[in-house]
C-alpha cells in the first residue's frame, strides 16, 4: 500500500466506524415482555402485545415466559421492560416485603390493570381431601418457585398451620411444574392437588373437570378475612357453575388477586406512552386471543395501583380521564 493510500485508509476506516456507531445509536428499541407460562392467560395475551407494540414505529419486541414474582424481579434489573403480575405482589416486590422477596425492587412502575385471578386448587372428585388443612402429607403442584401462585399457596398453608416444608418432612411432595405437566400428573395419580393462581375459568382447570373430574377447595372464612385485612391488594373471589358446570350449585370462596402489568421506570416516557395507547386502542384484537379480556376495562386501569404510575403511562390515562 502507497503511503497516500493508507493516509486515505485511516479516515475512511474512521468514517466507517462512526457511520457504524451511528446505526447502532438509531437502532429500535428493544422491548421485552415477560409474561407466563403455556397453558395460561398470560403468554398468548403477551405474544399478542408482542405483535402489536411491534407494530410501533421504531419498537422491536419479545415475548417470553415467566411468573408473577419472577417478572418483577426481572422487570427491576432490566432483563425485561415489561411483566405481568399481581398488585399485591407488585407491592410486596416494590418494598422488599418477606418472605417472597428479599430485598426492594424500586425500579418498577405500574402500567395497567388487567382483570382479576382467583387461586383455585382441585383435587380428584373422589379424594377424601376436604380443605387445604387436608394437604399436610399430600403430594401438591403448587407451581414453579418463583410464581405468584406458588407464593399465595406458601401463604395460606401457613395459615392453616403447616409450611411447605412440613409437607415434605411428613412424607408428601411439592412438585414445581407448568400447567400442562400438572394436569398429567394429576391425570396419572401422581399428585393429590393442583393449585394454580390464574384467570377463570381456566383451561387447564377444565381439562381436569372433564377427566377424572375434580373438585375444588375454597378458602374458610376467618382465613380468607384474616388475609384481606393483612393485604388489601387481595380481593375476594366466588368460583361457580358460570365458571365450571360441575360445582353445580355450589358455591366456592376463594382468595383473588388484580392482575395488572409493570414497566422498567428507565423505558422512555414516550415509549411508555406509545405503548399504554397501542394497548387499549387494540382492546377487540386481544378480546379475539382470550375471552377474559372482555373484562378488562379503561376506566379500571389504575385500580390496584400500589406502585408509582409509569408518568408515561399516566400521559395517557390523564388524556383519558382515569383515575
Amino acid at each position: 500500500m502507497t503511503k497516500f493510500a493508507s493516509k486515505l485508509a485511516k479516515p475512511l476506516l474512521a468514517a466507517a466506524i462512526a457511520g457504524l456507531m451511528g446505526s447502532s445509536a438509531s437502532a429500535d428499541t428493544f422491548i421485552r415482555i415477560a409474561s407466563g407460562p403455556s397453558g395460561g392467560s398470560w403468554y398468548p395475551l403477551g405474544a399478542k402485545m408482542a405483535e402489536i407494540f411491534g407494530g410501533i414505529k421504531g419498537l422491536a419486541v419479545s415475548n417470553g415466559p415467566g411468573g408473577g414474582v419472577g417478572n418483577v424481579l426481572d422487570v427491576n434489573k432490566k432483563e425485561a421492560e415489561i411483566g405481568w403480575t399481581y398488585g399485591h405482589t407488585a407491592y410486596d416486590g416494590f418494598k422488599g416485603n418477606a418472605p417472597v422477596f428479599k430485598k426492594a425492587n424500586p425500579n418498577i412502575r405500574h402500567l395497567a390493570t388487567l382483570y382479576p385471578a382467583a387461586l383455585q386448587t382441585v383435587v380428584p372428585a373422589k379424594s377424601s381431601i376436604k380443605s387445604y388443612g387436608d394437604l399436610k402429607d399430600k403430594n401438591l403442584s403448587p407451581g414453579k418457585a418463583k410464581w405468584s401462585g406458588y407464593a399465595a399457596v406458601q401463604m395460606i398453608l401457613g395459615k392453616y398451620g403447616f409450611s411447605v416444608a412440613d409437607v415434605k418432612k411428613a412424607g408428601g411432595t411439592i412438585h414445581h411444574v407448568g400447567y400442562t405437566d400438572s394436569v398429567s400428573l394429576m391425570k396419572d395419580g401422581h399428585i393429590d392437588a393442583f393449585s394454580a393462581l390464574t384467570s377463570f375459568p381456566q383451561a387447564s382447570m377444565l381439562d381436569l373437570e372433564f377427566n377424572p373430574g375434580v373438585r375444588f377447595l375454597g378458602v374458610d372464612k376467618p382465613i380468607l378475612d384474616g388475609i384481606m385485612k393483612e393485604n388489601p391488594g387481595f380481593i375476594r373471589v366466588t368460583l361457580d357453575k358460570s365458571q365450571y358446570k360441575s360445582l353445580g350449585d355450589a358455591k366456592v370462596e376463594t382468595l383473588g388477586a388484580v392482575t395488572i402489568m409493570v414497566i422498567n421506570k428507565d423505558v422512555p416516557d414516550d415509549v411508555a406512552y406509545q405503548i399504554t395507547k397501542a394497548l387499549w386502542d387494540n382492546h377487540a384484537e386481544l378480546v379475539k386471543v382470550k375471552k377474559v379480556w372482555d373484562s378488562v376495562k379503561l376506566q379500571n386501569a389504575l385500580l390496584g395501583a400500589a406502585v408509582p404510575v409509569h408518568p408515561g403511562a399516566k400521559r395517557f390515562y390523564d388524556e383519558k380521564g382515569v383515575k
